[in-house]
Protein backbone atom coordinates (compact mmCIF):
# COMPACT_ATOMS: atom_id res chain seq x y z
CA UNK A 1 0.00 0.00 0.00
CA UNK A 2 1.02 3.55 -0.58
CA UNK A 3 3.95 5.68 0.44
CA UNK A 4 4.48 9.38 0.98
CA UNK A 5 8.21 9.56 0.34
CA UNK A 6 11.25 7.36 -0.05
CA UNK A 7 11.62 4.79 2.69
CA UNK A 8 14.74 3.98 4.61
CA UNK A 9 13.95 0.28 4.33
CA UNK A 10 14.42 -0.13 0.57
CA UNK A 11 16.97 0.77 -2.03
CA UNK A 12 14.75 0.39 -5.04
CA UNK A 13 15.09 -1.06 -8.49
CA UNK A 14 16.11 1.03 -11.46
CA UNK A 15 15.10 4.66 -11.02
CA UNK A 16 12.16 3.96 -8.70
CA UNK A 17 13.26 3.58 -5.08
CA UNK A 18 11.10 1.32 -2.97
CA UNK A 19 8.50 3.45 -1.21
CA UNK A 20 8.94 6.46 -3.51
CA UNK A 21 6.28 8.24 -5.53
CA UNK A 22 7.97 6.86 -8.66
CA UNK A 23 7.56 3.32 -7.39
CA UNK A 24 3.84 3.85 -6.94
CA UNK A 25 3.58 5.43 -10.37
CA UNK A 26 4.82 2.07 -11.67
CA UNK A 27 2.09 0.04 -9.95
CA UNK A 28 -0.74 2.62 -10.00
CA UNK A 29 -2.77 0.85 -12.69
CA UNK A 30 -3.14 -2.32 -10.61
CA UNK A 31 -3.04 -0.71 -7.16
CA UNK A 32 -6.74 -0.74 -6.24
CA UNK A 33 -7.33 -4.28 -7.49
CA UNK A 34 -4.30 -5.58 -5.65
CA UNK A 35 -5.40 -3.88 -2.40
CA UNK A 36 -8.70 -5.73 -2.52
CA UNK A 37 -6.98 -9.04 -3.25
CA UNK A 38 -4.14 -8.93 -0.74
CA UNK A 39 -6.34 -7.63 2.10
CA UNK A 40 -9.24 -9.96 1.21
CA UNK A 41 -11.41 -6.83 1.01
CA UNK A 42 -10.94 -6.01 4.70
CA UNK A 43 -9.19 -2.72 3.91
CA UNK A 44 -12.59 -1.23 3.03
CA UNK A 45 -13.84 -1.86 6.58
CA UNK A 46 -10.60 -0.52 8.03
CA UNK A 47 -11.08 2.75 6.16
CA UNK A 48 -14.67 2.98 7.39
CA UNK A 49 -13.37 2.73 10.96
CA UNK A 50 -10.90 5.52 10.22
CA UNK A 51 -13.69 7.76 8.92
CA UNK A 52 -15.73 7.13 12.06
CA UNK A 53 -12.73 7.96 14.24
CA UNK A 54 -12.48 11.45 12.71
CA UNK A 55 -15.55 12.32 14.79
CA UNK A 56 -17.00 14.77 12.27
CA UNK A 57 -20.57 14.62 13.52
CA UNK A 58 -23.67 12.70 12.41
CA UNK A 59 -25.87 13.08 9.34
CA UNK A 60 -27.94 15.79 11.04
CA UNK A 61 -24.88 17.97 11.60
CA UNK A 62 -25.09 20.90 9.16
CA UNK A 63 -21.60 22.23 9.87
CA UNK A 64 -19.03 22.23 7.07
CA UNK A 65 -15.82 20.30 7.68
CA UNK A 66 -12.45 20.49 5.98
CA UNK A 67 -10.37 17.29 6.00
CA UNK A 68 -6.83 16.60 4.83
CA UNK A 69 -5.99 13.08 3.65
CA UNK A 70 -2.22 12.62 3.43
CA UNK A 71 -0.66 9.96 1.16
CA UNK A 72 -4.08 9.73 -0.42
CA UNK A 73 -2.94 7.52 -3.33
CA UNK A 74 -5.96 6.78 -5.51
CA UNK A 75 -8.23 8.58 -3.05
CA UNK A 76 -10.00 5.70 -1.32
CA UNK A 77 -10.02 7.27 2.15
CA UNK A 78 -10.73 10.75 0.81
CA UNK A 79 -13.74 9.41 -1.08
CA UNK A 80 -14.96 7.36 1.88
CA UNK A 81 -14.83 10.50 4.03
CA UNK A 82 -16.78 12.56 1.49
CA UNK A 83 -19.42 9.85 1.11
CA UNK A 84 -19.93 9.54 4.85
CA UNK A 85 -20.10 13.29 5.49
CA UNK A 86 -22.00 15.30 2.88
CA UNK A 87 -20.73 18.56 4.37
CA UNK A 88 -17.08 17.54 4.28
CA UNK A 89 -14.60 19.03 1.81
CA UNK A 90 -11.58 16.76 1.48
CA UNK A 91 -8.12 17.62 0.17
CA UNK A 92 -5.95 14.60 -0.63
CA UNK A 93 -2.19 14.94 -1.16
CA UNK A 94 0.29 12.40 -2.53
CA UNK A 95 3.68 12.47 -4.35
CA UNK A 96 2.64 9.94 -7.03
CA UNK A 97 1.18 11.54 -10.14
CA UNK A 98 0.11 8.14 -11.44
CA UNK A 99 -1.91 7.39 -8.31
CA UNK A 100 -3.45 10.87 -8.27
CA UNK A 101 -4.52 10.56 -11.91
CA UNK A 102 -6.46 7.39 -11.13
CA UNK A 103 -7.89 8.98 -8.00
CA UNK A 104 -9.14 11.98 -9.96
CA UNK A 105 -10.91 9.67 -12.39
CA UNK A 106 -12.66 8.00 -9.45
CA UNK A 107 -13.65 11.37 -7.98
CA UNK A 108 -15.14 12.39 -11.33
CA UNK A 109 -17.07 9.13 -11.72
CA UNK A 110 -18.65 9.59 -8.30
CA UNK A 111 -19.56 13.22 -9.00
CA UNK A 112 -17.58 14.46 -6.02
CA UNK A 113 -15.23 16.91 -7.71
CA UNK A 114 -16.88 19.82 -5.89
CA UNK A 115 -15.93 18.34 -2.51
CA UNK A 116 -12.80 16.23 -3.13
CA UNK A 117 -9.59 17.61 -4.61
CA UNK A 118 -6.40 15.59 -5.06
CA UNK A 119 -3.08 17.43 -5.20
CA UNK A 120 0.63 16.74 -5.26
CA UNK A 121 2.00 17.00 -1.73
CA UNK A 122 4.58 15.83 0.80
CA UNK A 123 3.72 14.71 4.33
CA UNK A 124 6.89 16.32 5.68
CA UNK A 125 6.16 19.77 4.23
CA UNK A 126 2.41 20.36 3.92
CA UNK A 127 1.54 23.45 1.87
CA UNK A 128 -1.23 24.65 4.19
CA UNK A 129 -1.59 27.29 6.89
CA UNK A 130 -1.67 26.27 10.55
CA UNK A 131 -5.05 25.35 12.04
CA UNK A 132 -6.70 24.80 8.64
CA UNK A 133 -8.35 21.37 8.92
CA UNK A 134 -10.98 19.84 11.18
CA UNK A 135 -9.29 16.44 10.78
CA UNK A 136 -6.16 14.95 9.23
CA UNK A 137 -5.98 11.34 8.07
CA UNK A 138 -3.39 9.04 6.55
CA UNK A 139 -3.95 5.40 5.62
CA UNK A 140 -1.10 2.96 4.91
CA UNK A 141 1.40 5.74 4.30
CA UNK A 142 3.06 6.89 7.52
CA UNK A 143 5.32 3.83 7.75
CA UNK A 144 6.98 4.92 4.51
CA UNK A 145 7.65 8.56 5.38
CA UNK A 146 11.38 9.14 5.83
CA UNK A 147 11.06 11.56 8.79
CA UNK A 148 7.92 10.43 10.62
CA UNK A 149 8.33 12.89 13.48
CA UNK A 150 8.48 15.80 11.06
CA UNK A 151 5.32 14.56 9.34
CA UNK A 152 3.49 14.12 12.66
CA UNK A 153 4.42 17.68 13.63
CA UNK A 154 3.07 18.86 10.29
CA UNK A 155 -0.21 17.03 10.98
CA UNK A 156 -0.38 18.72 14.40
CA UNK A 157 0.35 22.10 12.83
CA UNK A 158 -2.34 22.06 10.14
CA UNK A 159 -5.18 20.54 12.19
CA UNK A 160 -7.35 22.85 14.28
CA UNK A 161 -7.27 22.77 18.07
CA UNK A 162 -9.58 19.96 19.14
CA UNK A 163 -9.38 18.37 15.69
CA UNK A 164 -8.40 14.75 15.23
CA UNK A 165 -5.43 13.10 13.56
CA UNK A 166 -6.34 9.58 12.46
CA UNK A 167 -3.63 7.21 11.29
CA UNK A 168 -4.42 3.78 9.83
CA UNK A 169 -1.37 1.59 9.36
CA UNK A 170 -0.45 -2.01 8.69
CA UNK A 171 1.47 -4.01 11.28
CA UNK A 172 2.65 -7.43 12.34
CA UNK A 173 -0.41 -9.54 13.22
CA UNK A 174 -0.81 -10.77 16.82
CA UNK A 175 -1.69 -14.16 18.25
CA UNK A 176 -0.27 -17.64 18.19
CA UNK A 177 -2.56 -19.54 15.80
CA UNK A 178 -4.63 -17.06 13.79
CA UNK A 179 -1.83 -14.51 14.07
CA UNK A 180 0.60 -17.02 12.57
CA UNK A 181 -1.74 -17.51 9.62
CA UNK A 182 -2.04 -13.74 9.15
CA UNK A 183 1.73 -13.33 9.33
CA UNK A 184 2.17 -16.00 6.66
CA UNK A 185 -0.28 -14.06 4.49
CA UNK A 186 1.75 -10.85 4.88
CA UNK A 187 5.19 -12.40 4.45
CA UNK A 188 4.49 -15.06 1.82
CA UNK A 189 1.11 -14.67 0.10
CA UNK A 190 1.16 -10.90 -0.45
CA UNK A 191 4.54 -10.75 -2.27
CA UNK A 192 3.56 -13.80 -4.35
CA UNK A 193 0.23 -12.26 -5.38
CA UNK A 194 1.95 -8.99 -6.17
CA UNK A 195 4.31 -10.69 -8.58
CA UNK A 196 1.59 -12.92 -10.03
CA UNK A 197 -1.04 -10.27 -10.77
CA UNK A 198 1.01 -7.13 -11.32
CA UNK A 199 4.42 -8.49 -12.28
CA UNK A 200 5.91 -6.08 -9.76
CA UNK A 201 8.60 -6.95 -7.23
CA UNK A 202 7.53 -3.83 -5.33
CA UNK A 203 5.03 -5.87 -3.29
CA UNK A 204 7.99 -7.44 -1.48
CA UNK A 205 8.52 -3.92 -0.15
CA UNK A 206 5.17 -4.09 1.64
CA UNK A 207 6.44 -6.94 3.81
CA UNK A 208 9.71 -5.14 4.53
CA UNK A 209 8.10 -1.84 5.47
CA UNK A 210 5.62 -3.50 7.84
CA UNK A 211 8.42 -5.32 9.64
CA UNK A 212 10.36 -2.05 10.02
CA UNK A 213 7.47 -0.03 11.46
CA UNK A 214 7.67 0.71 15.22
CA UNK A 215 5.53 -1.27 17.69
CA UNK A 216 2.21 0.35 18.61
CA UNK A 217 3.35 1.81 21.98
CA UNK A 218 6.48 3.32 20.42
CA UNK A 219 4.58 4.96 17.57
CA UNK A 220 1.90 6.27 19.95
CA UNK A 221 4.70 7.86 21.99
CA UNK A 222 6.03 9.52 18.83
CA UNK A 223 2.59 11.05 18.31
CA UNK A 224 2.66 12.43 21.85
CA UNK A 225 6.13 13.88 21.30
CA UNK A 226 4.73 15.65 18.23
CA UNK A 227 2.23 17.45 20.47
CA UNK A 228 -0.81 15.23 19.96
CA UNK A 229 -3.02 13.75 22.66
CA UNK A 230 -3.39 10.05 21.83
CA UNK A 231 -6.99 9.01 22.52
CA UNK A 232 -7.03 5.40 21.27
CA UNK A 233 -4.77 2.78 19.77
CA UNK A 234 -7.03 0.15 18.21
CA UNK A 235 -5.68 -3.12 16.73
CA UNK A 236 -7.81 -4.33 13.81
CA UNK A 237 -8.11 -7.87 12.45
CA UNK A 238 -5.66 -9.58 14.81
CA UNK A 239 -3.37 -6.59 14.65
CA UNK A 240 -2.88 -6.75 10.88
CA UNK A 241 -3.72 -3.04 10.98
CA UNK A 242 -3.84 -0.46 13.75
CA UNK A 243 -5.92 2.68 14.08
CA UNK A 244 -4.16 5.47 15.97
CA UNK A 245 -6.57 8.22 17.03
CA UNK A 246 -5.23 11.49 18.44
CA UNK A 247 -6.39 15.03 19.05
CA UNK A 248 -4.69 18.39 18.91
CA UNK A 249 -4.73 19.87 22.39
CA UNK A 250 -6.39 23.27 22.76
CA UNK A 251 -3.11 24.77 23.96
CA UNK A 252 -0.70 22.80 21.77
CA UNK A 253 2.25 24.70 20.25
CA UNK A 254 0.54 25.15 16.88
CA UNK A 255 -2.80 26.26 18.28
CA UNK A 256 -4.14 29.77 17.78
CA UNK A 257 -3.93 31.71 21.10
Amino acid sequence: MKSESESETGTGTGSAAFGSGAMFDAIAENYDRMNRVISLGIDIRWRARAVEAMHLGDAADARSYKVLDVATGTGDLALATARAHVNAHVVGVDPSQGMLAIGREKVGREGLAARVSLETGDAEALAFEANTFDAVSIAFGIRNVRDRMRALREFERVVKAGGRVVILELGEPDGAVLGAFARMHVHRVVPFLGRLFSGAREYRYLEQSIAAFPPRPAFAEMMREAGLDVLEVIPLTMGAATLFVAEKAARSPGATP
